[in-house]
């Protein structure tokens, strides 16, 4: 029986859900970030995508996935609205929006140019907000990650634990049901786990404080809503796994080597890992190309 195409259906819920938290997140959670960033990533990850797109439709002589009506048109911009917003709602540049506009520019890019031919069709093998993300902490060492408080800054007591808990029951649902990445969450998590027992006893550190990471909302985010990202990331299980794992095993290294925001560097390894695979994949089993989907990645 053929496996049933869930990616759009994730999309939508997945932009309804980052949607939500954006605006609860300016309104009454105590997000940092001025309404500029929102505005800023919207309009440039939008920008980019229907530029890149028709220029990508117009080289390859094919239609381009916007047109057929509006609502091919929303179900196209759905992974730059994403994309838009986890730039928008994770990184900090203070007062200056062109990193704002830099790192969509470059998440929406590199769709586009970091591809890959599988058995699917065409793919990109970067997850866009993440390499996004990453290269503007590369390109401007001034910029900085929102801070971790800001998820819950206005909320106290039982509140930051009844919020947290609906973070991941969400993000349980939506993962368990449409994207199919259980595996590589919980390969994450025991991942993140032992490397950070095995750490703490090999340089006599703290369990706790190696732990401490994994008990706030910006992991819970990056856990359920980054690196199960359905566009880039292994559909089988077992690759799953050996994905979730891997993450954990390279911030384990970029901790030891004392890199700061390991968690976005270590995905991006990965992922060029496995992009760097696909190609000899592609090569030497000579898949032919097919069409795009209609929409790409989550974040």
């Amino acid at each position: 029986m053929k496996t049933p195409d869930l990616r759009l259906a994730a999309l939508r819920r997945f932009a309804l859900a980052i949607s939500a938290l954006t605006i609860i997140g300016h309104g009454f959670l105590g997000f940092e970030q001025s309404y500029a960033y929102v505005l800023v990533a919207l309009i440039t990850s939008y920008s980019m995508d229907l530029l890149l797109e028709t220029t990508s439709a117009w080289s390859e002589k094919r239609t381009a996935r916007y047109r057929g009506g509006p609502l091919a048109l929303v179900n196209f911009l759905l992974s730059a609205h994403i994309t838009a917003l986890a730039v928008a709602m994770l990184l900090y540049s203070n007062e200056q929006l062109l990193p704002i506009a830099f790192a969509t520019a470059v998440a929406a890019g590199s769709k586009h140019i970091f591809t890959v031919t599988t058995e699917r069709g065409k793919r990109h093998f970067l997850n866009p907000s993440n390499t996004g993300i990453s290269a503007t902490l590369i390109l401007f060492p001034w910029v900085g990650i929102a801070p971790p408080y800001q998820f819950t800054e206005n909320i106290s007591g039982s509140a930051d634990w009844i919020f947290a808990l609906f973070i991941c029951i969400l993000g349980t649902f939506l993962n368990a049901r449409f994207t199919k990445k259980i595996p590589l969450i919980l390969a994450w998590f025991a991942g993140f786990a032992l490397q950070a027992i095995i750490r703490s006893w090999y340089f006599d550190l703290s369990v706790l404080a190696a732990l401490n990471p994994m008990t706030g909302l910006a992991f819970l985010l990056y856990t359920f809503y980054m690196i199960s990202d359905p566009g880039t990331s292994p559909y089988k299980p077992l690759h799953q796994v050996v994905f979730g794992f891997s993450i954990a095993l390279v911030y384990s290294f970029l901790m030891m080597f004392h890199i700061v925001f390991g968690w976005f560097f270590a995905l991006l390894i990965v992922c060029c890992i496995r992009g760097a695979y696909l190609h000899y994949r592609a090569r030497k089993n000579q898949y032919t190309l097919k069409p795009l989907p209609v929409a790409g990645s989550l974040l």
